[in-house]
């Protein structure tokens, strides 16, 4: 399992590197790692935390994102798997019932701010002033694919719906200092970084009111429909997915992203996310993709 503990009264888990390829310390998302956090967040649950905080132990990263090598070698069959554990995995945080937040101290892309935006809260610790700053978002259609972990879902109902959609549907990051306002909850101070992250997150957790049946409802229903896009955002949503269509979705990858906003809206979260699922399986055989892949993969 992965290493956990309780701070003030709130759970703590660490993301680690893989031991068997510590990839220089970067926390990526291989199946190893997948593995690791469905057990301890198992392990967690039965302790039934107050509160839970989603930490890195890399000092380079939070998340890098998911293992892209890992990935090519996965035959489709096998790609649905993976991608079907790591969903299964994520989940485990909002079903912990209790409040949650990520403690972002460096780059999170593609799964990793997947993972993250699966918490209530995204605390950030920025770099110190001068220092080089870290991007966060969704690159995955800059190689393009799509993601495949709620992405789609989770940044339109955390931004402003079209921003979101029209950089996960181009691939195109936010410098961390640069990031939409609405991104984090909350942030440390700034170049305080991972113990920074991690203090501000627990004093978010702790902060909320889920004393009472009542108060645990009202938080829920504030936090709840960040996680995932709804049938009732169908009428404010579609006519921006519709106006993207001839823009960023002309692209197959463009396409995907918005085809999957599109099922989230009408059918819901797992309808969407196995929509994410079956283009990024199919999106990655395309000539586009296979060629930005292997360059990606030689580097």
């Amino acid at each position: 399992m992965l290493p956990f503990e309780i701070r003030d009264g709130v759970h703590l888990m660490f993301l680690q590197p893989n031991p068997e390829k510590p990839r220089g310390g970067v926390v990526v998302l291989d199946a190893w790692l997948i593995a690791e956090i469905h057990a301890t967040l198992a392990a967690i649950a039965k302790e039934k935390p107050k509160g839970f905080v989603l930490a890195s132990a890399s000092t380079r990263v939070f998340v890098a994102g998911a293992d892209l090598a890992e990935i090519d070698a996965l035959d489709d069959a096998a790609l649905h798997a993976y991608l079907n554990a790591g969903a299964d995995a994520f989940a485990m945080i909002p079903l912990l019932g209790c409040p949650s937040a990520a403690a972002i101290h460096g780059a999170a892309l593609g799964g990793g701010l997947e993972i993250a935006m699966h918490c209530d809260a995204l605390i950030a610790a920025l770099p110190a002033e001068g220092a080089k700053p870290w991007h966060i978002g969704l690159p995955e259609a800059g190689l393009c694919i799509c993601p495949g972990w709620g992405g789609t879902q989770m940044l339109p109902a955390r931004l402003l719906p079209t921003l979101a959609m029209e950089r996960t549907a181009t691939g195109t990051t936010w410098s961390c200092d640069v990031a939409p306002t609405c991104m984090f909850d909350a942030h440390a101070a700034a170049g305080s970084g991972a113990e920074g992250a991690i203090s501000a997150a627990i004093a978010w957790v702790n902060a909320q009111d889920t004393s009472t049946p009542e108060a645990r409802l009202a938080f829920a229903s504030t936090h709840a429909p960040r996680r995932a896009l709804a049938p009732r955002n169908a009428a404010a949503i579609t006519p921006l997915c519709d106006a993207l269509a001839s823009t960023v979705g002309a692209t197959k990858h463009g396409a995907a992203c918005l085809d999957a906003v599109r099922e989230g809206i009408a059918h819901g979260w797992n309808a969407a996310i196995e929509c994410e699922r079956n283009h990024l399986v199919k999106l990655r055989h395309t000539p586009e993709a296979r060629a930005k892949l292997d360059a990606f993969l030689k580097r």
